[in-house]
């Protein structure tokens, strides 16, 4: 299959990769990660051939076919089904293979009424949603995909999730939604340093293993460090004593054969809290009866009737081009609603995160300018600060808006947020180019958020740690719904999601198996999941704990062995280098049984997700 060897890639003189490789055996389906900037979208072109690196190889298997997502728009057939079908290889035995195209195009959103029209009749979000369906449809060895889900809606999203699952060749991911990516993936992969780390599991083994690998390097460099300096000052203390000559020979060889450690540099990242605005009242907004509708069109909006309070948590969630970003410009009191009214609180302090804000900045001036525009009373010092927050610490301040990437527009848009207080964020999509460490920081920060939130999200994930009321644009009405997103996924389901998840043979299994039968099979298969995945995880945990206690045994073990060194007693040398030995031998031993341990529950979870998939 695929083979990286000793790839190394540098731009001037910012080096991306520094003699890295690695390995994707058969049916391999791994997770890419790493901070923006640091090489993701670099190691898919070099695998593409787009770009060649400066040394090393890649290799693969002759008539090994890869495809890709691509960004670039060019349509060549007359139809979207036509078109969707230009990449479809061909079966063996002669079946039309329509069907497939079809499923897909389905599944990502398109509808029926759109098969037929001309591509470029298609918005550009759904145009990069047929570029997507084309290379599903081709069906190659190796798929590399750059961040699929930015232009899909929840149901899309979830309907990739679940066909991604089932893909039996090769595939690589990259994608900020850490939810999404572990839940189809069975490695993961960072770029880290420069470097590259595998591991085979999610993006928590794989984050867990580096930080207490850079925990062990760090305790390592600095005890090192003491070393050097203790035989350093043996050196210049005893270097002009003739007695002492073999001994500081002895020990100046010891030092040259000593490794120097260079310390770690610091990976900064978003650090920040919303400024929360007081509030004393109960409801900060109420909506009455709100309709909205186009002109000539259908209402997108049909009597919708909520509140928000000052603790709430409430998602706004459904598919594209039914009304999410609307409502929430009418909330913001951008657009105006065609009926009913939306009622403010005289202390409402809004702060509203737009898709569109980001084409508000002025490109010409500097992130400091915009941060400092944002609010007349704010002063330099004040505007450092946010942007220092924001990742654009000392010169980068003065970096012009018009350079900056999307990723980094989007933070400069939040670091507006945090200027004035608030105490109601309208939140549009924030996380669509931020990576997952950013995305961690900006859930952490709404969390802590004393205010309330709307948000308009596809992700699953953020959707799961936060939001405790939902608004829901589904099957061609919206609603309120007073519970969680688990909740809901429970109790209702998404319009139609049932029917589309089932094959072509098992259509119809559950037929004539009413809703609440459904739900005592998943609560069964549910109650089985808990009882089997129960004892796997305490084990885990269990495993876990020994590691610490055996860490701290090394730690104790070589602080003995510094203390004893410098008495010179041998005895005790020789006990404390045992300790350490036989710690550090049994946390390998015990890394070995947890990697097991984390594999089983991981094969028994898909086994159950797979399991309930099917009870949908």
């Amino acid at each position: 299959m695929l083979k990286v060897n000793n790839i190394e890639k540098s731009y001037g003189g910012q080096v991306i990769f520094e003699d890295i490789s690695f390995a994707m055996s058969r049916g391999e389906r791994l997770g890419l990660v790493g901070r923006n900037g640091h090489g993701k979208s670099t190691l898919f072109r070099l695998i593409l051939g787009e770009e060649t690196p400066d040394g090393g190889t890649i290799s693969f298997p002759k008539y090994y076919r890869i495809g890709h997502l691509s960004q670039h728009i060019r349509f060549t057939e007359e139809t979207v089904l036509k078109e969707a079908a230009l990449s479809l290889q061909k079966s063996e035995d002669g079946i039309d293979e329509t069907y497939k195209v079809e499923t897909i195009l389905t599944g990502l959103g398109l509808s029926e009424e759109s098969f037929g029209l001309h591509p470029s009749a298609l918005s550009g979000g759904y145009q990069i949603r047929l570029n997507l369906a084309k290379v599903l449809a081709s069906d190659p060895n190796l798929l590399l995909l750059d961040e699929p889900t930015n232009y899909l809606d929840i149901v899309s999203v979830r309907w990739l999730q679940r066909f991604l699952r089932n893909w039996k060749n090769e595939l690589v991911i990259i994608t900020h939604d850490r939810d999404f990516m572990d839940s189809v993936t069975t490695h993961t992969m960072a770029i880290h340093r420069c470097m590259l780390k595998k591991v085979s599991g999610s993006t928590h083994k794989l984050y867990a293993q580096i930080l207490q690998e850079e925990e062990i390097y760090e305790q390592t460099r600095v005890n090192d460090e003491k070393k050097r300096k203790e035989t350093e000052k043996f050196i210049n203390r005893f270097r002009a004593s003739a007695t002492k000559a073999s001994a500081v020979q002895s020990r100046v060889k010891a030092l040259d054969r000593m490794d120097k450690l260079d310390k770690l540099e610091e990976i900064r990242t978003l650090d920040f809290e919303f400024n929360p605005a007081p509030f004393p009242g109960k409801f900060l907004m109420e909506a009455d009866g709100l309709s909205f509708g186009y002109d000539n069109g259908p209402l997108l909006i049909d009597g919708l009737k909520f509140s928000v309070g000052k603790k709430d948590r409430i998602a706004i969630i459904g598919k594209n081009g039914k009304g999410k970003t609307t409502l929430l410009n009418i909330l913001a009191g951008e657009f105006n609603s065609t009926g009913g009214a939306v009622n403010r609180a005289d202390n409402l302090k809004l702060a509203y995160f737009g898709q569109t804000n980001i084409s508000r900045l002025n490109p010409d001036n500097t992130i400091e300018q915009e941060i400092m525009e944002a609010h007349p009373d704010y002063n330099r010092g004040a505007a450092r600060r946010i942007c220092g927050a924001m990742m654009f610490d000392r010169d980068k301040a003065l970096k012009k808006i018009d350079v900056l990437s999307g990723g980094e527009k989007s933070r400069v848009l939040l670091g507006k947020l945090l200027v004035s207080p608030a105490n109601m964020l309208l939140l549009d999509e924030p996380t669509n180019h931020l990576d997952m460490d950013s995305i961690d920081s900006l859930v952490s920060a709404i969390e802590e958020f004393s205010g309330a939130v709307v948000i308009v999200t596809h992700s699953e994930m953020i959707l799961n740690s936060i939001a405790n009321r939902l608004i829901i644009f589904d099957g061609g009405r919206v609603s309120l719904f007073e519970g969680t997103y688990q909740d809901f996924l429970d109790r209702i389901g998404w319009d139609g999601e049932a029917a589309e998840t089932q094959k072509p043979e098992t259509r119809g299994k559950n037929k004539g198996v009413n809703r609440k039968e459904l739900r005592r099979l998943r609560a069964d298969i549910v109650a089985e999941k808990f009882k089997v995945i129960g004892p796997l995880q305490k084990k885990m945990t269990e495993v876990e704990e020994e590691i610490v206690r055996m860490e701290e045994a090394v730690e104790k073990a070589e602080g003995g062995l510094a203390a004893a060194s410098e008495r010179g007693d041998s005895p005790a040398i020789s006990k404390y280098s045992k300790e350490r030995h036989e710690a550090k031998e049994r946390i390998e031993r015990l890394f070995e049984k947890l990697e097991a341990l984390s594999r089983e529950k991981d094969e028994k979870t898909m086994e159950f997700e797979q399991r309930l998939s099917d009870t949908e």
